[in-house]
């Protein structure tokens, strides 16, 4: 994003649509987004399934078995579900007013926050489940993989610029 990249994809998914004056999604929710997560998390499941899945103490700990699916095209159909997920969220944000990047005040502020950690999670098992069955060991584990490691990703994508916020 920083440096321009795939700027075809750089659409608002809303398509620039407004809803109620206010804009859906918002110019931030761009196709790029899903598809760059979709590439990504498929290239990552990939090299998990063909690279981590060979070594035994490891594939003793999967949460799932790596061998029984196609990994890369499981890893795009989470990476695009978990990605667009967000939406819902974008879009009762500018219901409220909050801008793309924005925070809301008062007790919506820790609700937002909460949402934006967990928003991706409930697309990506939506679309894991029908392949691959939840377990409530997965759930937990992708849980507090989340809240420890988005917060993380988030910091340091502003850090190397390619995020407006912080937050």
């Amino acid at each position: 994003m920083k440096y321009g990249w795939l700027a075809l994809l750089k659409r608002p998914i809303d398509g620039g649509r407004h809803w109620r004056g206010r804009p859906i999604f918002g110019a931030s929710k761009t196709w790029r987004g899903p598809i760059t997560v979709a590439l990504g998390a498929a290239a990552v499941l990939a090299l998990q399934a063909h690279v981590l899945h060979r070594i035994a103490w490891i594939a003793s700990i999967e949460l799932f078995d790596y061998g029984s699916v196609h990994a890369a095209l499981l890893g795009a159909f989470v990476g695009g579900a978990a990605e667009l997920a967000e939406l819902p969220n974008s879009f009762v944000k500018r219901r409220l007013g909050v801008p793309p990047g924005g925070t809301a005040r008062g007790l919506a502020s820790a609700i937002f926050y909460l949402w934006d950690q967990i928003d991706l999670l409930l697309g990506f098992w939506l679309a894991y489940a029908t392949v691959v069955p939840l377990t409530l060991l997965g759930v937990g584990a992708t849980v507090g993989f989340a809240l420890a490691l988005h917060p993380l990703l988030t910091l340091a994508g502003y850090w190397l610029g390619v995020r407006p916020t912080a937050r």
